[in-house]
This record gives structure tokens, C-alpha cells and sequence, in this order.
């Protein structure tokens, strides 16, 4: 037996975005950088350790609105004419850089990269990537989980907790309609806990969430083993806290891995720094400049005179990260099994989109780190939190506090000046939602088409991105544009609803523009039903 655990918990997520009014948004290509950057080669790096027999297992959490994309055709048709341009570029670039040594063979290498991804995403694929993670589920080496429906900031829920436990239900069964299987846990929308919150993790057959650290160490009773074993809340579903300091270690940019000087900086790439003639066809309809994902320099340090960037020498980096990992991981094992009566859980989760997107080499660090964790060593091995609970079925109960993993631990990131203004008409929609499940029982079947899309609507303006971006203040005018654009649209629906006089034609195109969840039960929003005795722990 090990001397503990480490469990790498990677968030999948972005939000449902699909304009096909549009021959060209802007906006869907944050998932087509995200399929190229990261879900691709993620989807990659765990084939070969399936085809090399390497012993590993991560949790990976699959947010709805993602697999939603990844199933919708129009996206899948249009990612695919995106690669095509890419490989255009990267052909056009490779001639380019031909007498320039020092960035010829990043230029070949970006090539063979985007010619790969087509291969998986057409040819092992089929177009679609769910295909890809329920193979590497089946093959032992993932365990896949859900996310609330749009990743709605359910503390934020509390007012109308029907809503909460909608996007719970909802997610659910939209896991459970494409695996085959229900999931056995859940990542909460930015680790946003509140108490009674499991209750409707419980009602979905969920059997465990990922929390932030002070959510388990301020829970009461005080637990234990801190975040190095899980708890139950009385609910009876399990809580995983996150373990700090492994956490800090990769995604914090100045004290963390990413900031390297040998890795590839983000901000460097040629649909900033060539000419505009060169690159236009290749970028937002010729003229916005946006990122191509073919970066030729290295970050260098805190300066604007970059270094060419060295692949083989950031891979040496990546592999010597790894490995300081894996020791790191050592030592807080065995210092912490002296002090437990069973191996520690050291929890480590991140947003999926650091590794290959924001920080390049993190998926070639993280194939390092699983082949080291299953062959340099014996004290640590990778585990999933639904293995963890199987070896350890009996756990204290505590009932985690209140709280986030947002800058000072609660809602302030999603609750402050910049976006507050958004939740007077959230709350009043879900009261109207909760309003309308309670009156049509029975409807006819244009009123039920009706009913299913204002909770579409709903649940889209709930996507916690919105509030996140208008206090970052990236991209405000789109937030602020889709959440107002949700809300219209579900008055709209909830006047013709309850005035029985449902316009056919523009509910057809609502459904053709935000058709999430086609199998949405909009009974979810009936009236939070009472406690029941908790499950058996």
C-alpha cells in the first residue's frame, strides 16, 4: 500500500456559445482554441499511456455546456473548417521561416500538431470528442464527472434553491443520456458550496464534490484529517477539499510551473506580430487580430525582449517539473500517514484549460508526471476520489461552510460592483420559472416546448462566465449582451406562456440558437421538496 494518494481533478468547461446567424463569431473561438490546445492533445497524451499499459487515473469533470458543443454538428462542421485554415497557416508559415533556423522547426512543429488534431477529431473521433473520453473511461485510465448544467454560481442560487437543484438534476441526466452511466460526482461551478447544496447532489445519485480547502476546514465538526481524507456532509454525499499547496505549485503563473522562463509565452503570436495582409484570412473576418495559437517565443523573463523558443529545452523543463512534483508529493505523504490511520487524499484540481492553452507544455508535464507516479516510485500513486471512496467507505460527517475558490475564498469575484446588477433579474426569472412548472402540470405540446426553452434560457443567463468576465473586464460587452439577450427572451416566453399565445415561429428559432438539454425537464423547478433522513455513511 502507498504511502498516499495524489488525485489530479481537471474542470472542463466553457460556455455555451453558438451563433449560427453568423458565418463568423469571434466568440467560438475560445472552443476551437480549446479543442486545439487542449481537449485534443489531453485526449491524445491519455491514449498512449492506454496503448503503453501505464497504471494512472485522473478525474475529469465535463461541464454540459461543453459536451453540448461537442455534440452540436454546426460547431463540429465549422471546427474543422477552422483546423483547415490553421494547417493552411502553419504550411504558409513553414515556408516562411525557412532560412530562419530558430523558428523553422517550431513553424513544422505546429504543422504536424494541427494535422494530428484533425486526425483524432475526424478520424478517431468521428467529429465528436465525447467519443474519445468515454473510450479512455472504459479504458480504466479516466474517471468522468459532471458540472451543473451551465455552471451557475449555485451559492448565489440560495434565494430560489429550485433553480440550484435544477442545474443539478439537469446535469445529471444529460451525463447520464451520453455516457450510459450516472456520475458519481460532481465539480461545483467555481467550488461555490452551500450547506444543504448536497441534498440535491444526493436526489441526482451523485456520490461525491470537489470543494475549496476552507470549505472543509470550516466545517463543523472541525474534520479530522483537514482536506487529506474526505468528509460527508448529512446529506450522506462525500466532500473533497483541495489540497493548497500542490495546487499553488501548477497554477500560479509567478510562484508555480507555468512561469518558467523556458516555457512558450502565451501572449507572443504572429496574429499580433506579422502584417495584417499576412494574416487576415486566417483571423476574425480579416481584420480584429486575435490569437492563432503559433507562438515562436519563450517567456523569457520580465521583459519585452523575448528569446526564441526551444521545445526540446522546455520539454526537459516540463520533465524536471514533474519530477519535483512527484517528490514533493513523497514528502507530504509520509509526513502525513503518520498521522492518519489510512493513506491521505491529496486533492489537486485545476482548470483543464492551464494545460495546453495558458501554460503549453502542461499536458506533456502532466503525461510526465503519471509515468513517474506509476514506475520511479511506490509512496504515491494516482487516484480518483470515486476509487478513494470505495477502498474507504467510512468517513466522519461534516457539514462544509459556505464558500468558493474565488479571490477571498466567497462570492466576491461573482457578487461585487461590476456585476451585481444582473441578480435582481435572475432571481425574479427563477421565480417566474418556479411559477410556471407549478401551473402547467399538463401542457399541450407547443406550451411544453415553451416551458423547456424558457428554462433553457434561464439556465443559459445563470453561466457564472458572464459575472466572472464583467469583473475581469474582458470581453464585458459580449457578458453583459448574452446575459441581457437570455432574460429577454425568457419574458418573452413566460408573457406568451401565461397570456396562451406562444409564437410558434420565434420559439423554433430560439430552439435552433440555444437548444441545450433538447431532453430538459422544466419540472425540476417545482418547489424544493423537504429534507429526508440522510443516506446510510
Amino acid at each position: 500500500m502507498p504511502a498516499g494518494y495524489i488525485s489530479i481533478v481537471l474542470h472542463a468547461h466553457l460556455p455555451f456559445v453558438k451563433h449560427p446567424e453568423y458565418e463568423d463569431f469571434l466568440e467560438e473561438r475560445w472552443f476551437y482554441e480549446a479543442l486545439t490546445e487542449t481537449y485534443i492533445p489531453l485526449l491524445d497524451a491519455m491514449g498512449r499511456l492506454v496503448r503503453d499499459g501505464v497504471p494512472a487515473r485522473v478525474t475529469v469533470s465535463l461541464s454540459p455546456t461543453l459536451m453540448s458543443m461537442m455534440l452540436d454538428p454546426l460547431l463540429q462542421e465549422r471546427y474543422v473548417r477552422h483546423l483547415g485554415k490553421l494547417i493552411e497557416l502553419a504550411g504558409k508559415e513553414v515556408e516562411r521561416t525557412r532560412w530562419q533556423p530558430e523558428f523553422h522547426h517550431l513553424a513544422l512543429m505546429y504543422h504536424e500538431r494541427f494535422v494530428r488534431a484533425r486526425a483524432i477529431f475526424e478520424g478517431e473521433c468521428g467529429r465528436n470528442l465525447l467519443h474519445g473520453f468515454k473510450h479512455l473511461e472504459s479504458a480504466g485510465v479516466l474517471e468522468v464527472i459532471t458540472c451543473a448544467a451551465t455552471h451557475g454560481y449555485l451559492p448565489l442560487m440560495q434565494i430560489c434553491p429550485e433553480t440550484a437543484r435544477a442545474q443539478i438534476l439537469t446535469a445529471g441526466q444529460f451525463f447520464a443520456k451520453h455516457f450510459g452511466h450516472p456520475p458519481v460526482g460532481l465539480w461545483l461551478p467555481e467550488c461555490g458550496y452551500f450547506p444543504g447544496v448536497d441534498r440535491f447532489i444526493a436526489e441526482a445519485g451523485i456520490r461525491y464534490f470537489v470543494s475549496d480547502a476552507h470549505a472543509v476546514l470550516h466545517g463543523v465538526p472541525r474534520p479530522c484529517y483537514g482536506v487529506y481524507a474526505p468528509v460527508y456532509c448529512p446529506s450522506g454525499v462525500a466532500a473533497f477539499g483541495r489540497d493548497l499547496e500542490s495546487s499553488k505549485q501548477v497554477w500560479s503563473a509567478k510562484e508555480g510551473y507555468p512561469g518558467d522562463f523556458w516555457y512558450r509565452d502565451f501572449y507572443r503570436d504572429i496574429g499580433f506580430d506579422l502584417d495584417l495582409d499576412y494574416v487576415s484570412p486566417y483571423i476574425h473576418m480579416g481584420h480584429d487580430r486575435v490569437f492563432t495559437g503559433l507562438k515562436y517565443y519563450r517567456i523569457t523573463g520580465p521583459t519585452d525582449d523575448k528569446r526564441p523558443y526551444e521545445a526540446e529545452r522546455a520539454l526537459a523543463q516540463a520533465d524536471s517539473h514533474a519530477g519535483n512534483f512527484m517528490f514533493n508529493r513523497e514528502k507530504q505523504a509520509e509526513f502525513l500517514s503518520g498521522l492518519m490511520d489510512r493513506p491521505p487524499m491529496i486533492v489537486s484540481p485545476y482548470d483543464a484549460e492551464l494545460f495546453g492553452h495558458w501554460w503549453f507544455e502542461g499536458i506533456d508535464w502532466l503525461e510526465l508526471l503519471l509515468r513517474k507516479t506509476a514506475y520511479d516510485q511506490q509512496n504515491v500513486k494516482t487516484l480518483t476520489p470515486g476509487d478513494y471512496l470505495g477502498i474507504y467507505p467510512s468517513n466522519q460527517v461534516v457539514t462544509p461552510s459556505e464558500s468558493s475558490w474565488g479571490w477571498k475564498g466567497y462570492h466576491e469575484v461573482w457578487l461585487e460592483g461590476a456585476n451585481d446588477w444582473i441578480y435582481r433579474h435572475l432571481h425574479e426569472a427563477a421565480r417566474r420559472m418556479r411559477e410556471l412548472a407549478e401551473a402547467y402540470p399538463n401542457p399541450d405540446g407547443l406550451t411544453q416546448r415553451a416551458l423547456k426553452q424558457a428554462a433553457r434560457e434561464l439556465f443559459l443567463a445563470q453561466a457564472s462566465d458572464w459575472a466572472f468576465i464583467m469583473k475581469t473586464g474582458t470581453m464585458v460587452g459580449y457578458a453583459v449582451k448574452r446575459t441581457e439577450d437570455h432574460i429577454r427572451r425568457f419574458n418573452r416566453l413566460y408573457r406568451e406562456i401565461r397570456e396562451m399565445r406562444v409564437n410558434e415561429a420565434n420559439l423554433g428559432d430560439l430552439e435552433f440558437r440555444d437548444g441545450v438539454f433538447p431532453d430538459i425537464d422544466y419540472r425540476h423547478f417545482l418547489a424544493v421538496p423537504e429534507p429526508t433522513a440522510a443516506l446510510g455513511v
